[in-house]
């Protein structure tokens, strides 16, 4: 079982179901988040011939909105959400990165998180 279902309702929750993986679609309405599955940490039993029945992710969230205080706002919102999906055994990797993209105008943060799922 993937968490990114999971974690794509739950965001959103919060942005008018505007989650997309990757990048948005030109012209999205803002405030919007994208996300990626940036890596996990595969997880092995001693004997080698175990198939484990979960799997670790960690997914990169991002974002995107007009102003700093609206992109910090929902970054502190992704963040609550996201803590409270305790089947998914979420741990906060990293605090939020601050960015700006010059050709959009559009201010944005990054942050990422593991699940277990």
């Amino acid at each position: 079982m993937s968490a990114e279902p999971t974690i794509v309702t739950t965001l959103g929750a919060l942005v008018s179901n505007r989650v997309f993986p990757d990048v948005a679609p030109e012209n999205t309405a803002r405030p919007y988040i994208t996300y990626q599955q940036v890596g996990g940490t595969g997880i092995n039993f001693l004997d080698q011939a175990t198939v484990p029945n979960k799997r670790h992710a960690r997914f990169q969230i991002n974002v995107w909105a007009e102003t700093r205080e609206e992109v910090v706002t929902l970054m502190g919102q992704v963040e609550t959400a996201l803590r409270g999906l305790t089947a998914l055994q979420p741990t906060v990797e990293a605090a939020p990165v601050a960015s700006y993209e010059p050709d959009t105008g559009l201010r944005g943060s990054r942050q990422d998180f593991s699940f277990l799922s």
